[in-house]
């Protein structure tokens, strides 16, 4: 396995694995507390402090060190390692989405995670041509350098891994690391580990929940250009997955389907709200552009600058409840608050991000927010 430096000390890891696996503390709020308090270790020394500021009437419970150590140790047990968001080699395409995991545990190569990539999605129940037609398409797309990202389920995403897994491919899971799910996909998964990567977002031997598999989604189209969705029904994960892929700025494609099979409802939708008709591999890059992308030099994320010691809003606690006023359920994006408040955009920074930690409100996508009631 290839490894590259954090370029953090084991205390600063720590410090954020603790902070990431705080109940409370979401992505949004994981950057906000590094950008304020500049690390990891004043951000843990901080934050309980900073929700009393909000009206949090019960102590805040931090992630304990001792947990959190021996999650890392049965990492690196596995072989694996934890990669934190704005450092290398933490993905750049992947860092770039608003709620891009605070922390991520691969077991392979990271290299893997920084190369043009496509995700490759589908019905568990696959048909035999959507199953011949996947493989091709991501064997194709391998071949030209390109890896290719799934999720290990059975149908579509086993067959994209296989086609795939002896030049470039990712799994992205949603249980630990050292759960392998399907059962009957352990030797694929340890293909994937010798030849590519495995990534996931949740703790060692955390058992994977349907409530699991969106944010494993959101992954597989975090760390792709683009979406293909091969089969699907109407209400299915495959559609989830290109919902994420919409919203995060990527290409999706969908194969086209008799309109008499079930599992070519989800896709043909999508072609009709605007998703490229994909036949082959070549549909795939044409539209992207990808070989001259290919090896075009990463971008790191970085952490955002420190804004220095967070200070309570300036124009008072009356201000800061009229602040709270103004949030209802429905979500309003913080703009419109700023606008609304007339108080300064790092006033309203600051009271909404103690309003989070006390449970006052929550953060919807597109910089939205609304109240706890």
């Amino acid at each position: 396995m290839t490894t590259t430096s954090n370029k953090l000390t084991d205390a600063e890891k720590l410090a954020r694995l603790r902070l990431a696996r705080t109940a409370g503390i979401g992505p949004v709020t994981f950057r906000e507390l590094l950008a304020r308090f500049g690390s990891g270790e004043a951000a843990l020394a901080g934050v309980a402090e900073m929700a009393a500021r909000g009206g949090r009437k019960k102590p805040m419970r931090l992630a304990g060190a001792d947990t959190c150590t021996s999650d890392l140790e049965k990492l690196h047990a596995l072989g694996g390692t934890a990669l934190f968001w704005g450092t290398a080699p933490y993905p750049a395409l992947l860092a770039e989405t608003e709620d891009a995991p605070p922390v991520l545990y691969i077991v392979g190569d990271a290299a893997h995670l920084n190369r043009t990539a496509i995700g490759i999605v589908g019905a568990r129940n696959a048909s035999a041509a959507g199953l011949k037609l996947t493989k091709q398409i991501a064997a194709d797309l391998a071949e030209k350098g390109v890896t290719v990202v799934s999720g290990l389920a059975r149908g579509v995403d086993t067959a994209a891994h296989m086609a795939a897994v002896r030049m470039s491919t990712v799994a992205c899971v949603a249980g630990g690391l050292d759960v392998v799910y399907p059962p009957e996909n352990r030797g694929l998964y340890e293909d994937i580990v010798a030849h590519g990567a495995v990534v996931s977002e949740r703790p060692m031997g955390a058992e994977p929940q349907a409530r699991h598999f969106p944010r494993r989604n959101r992954l597989i189209s975090g760390l792709s250009k683009g979406v293909l969705v091969v089969e699907a029904a109407q209400k299915s994960g495959s559609l989830i997955t290109a919902r994420f892929a919409a919203d995060q700025g990527r290409d999706v494609f969908a194969v086209p389907g008799s309109p008499l099979d079930p599992r070519a409802e989800g896709t043909n939708r999508l072609i009709r709200d605007g998703a490229t008709l994909t036949r082959n591999a070549d549909d795939i890059l044409a539209e992207l552009e990808t070989l001259p992308l290919m090896r075009a030099p990463v971008t790191r994320a970085t952490v955002p600058q420190n804004h220095g010691p967070v200070r309570p809003i300036k124009d008072g606690p009356k201000a800061a409840d009229a602040l709270l006023d103004l949030l209802t359920a429905s979500p309003i994006h913080i703009d419109d608050v700023v606008r609304l408040s007339g108080l300064t955009s790092e006033a309203v920074a600051t009271a909404f991000l103690e309003y989070e930690l006390a449970g006052k409100i929550t953060r919807h996508a597109g910089g939205r927010v609304s109240r706890l009631l």
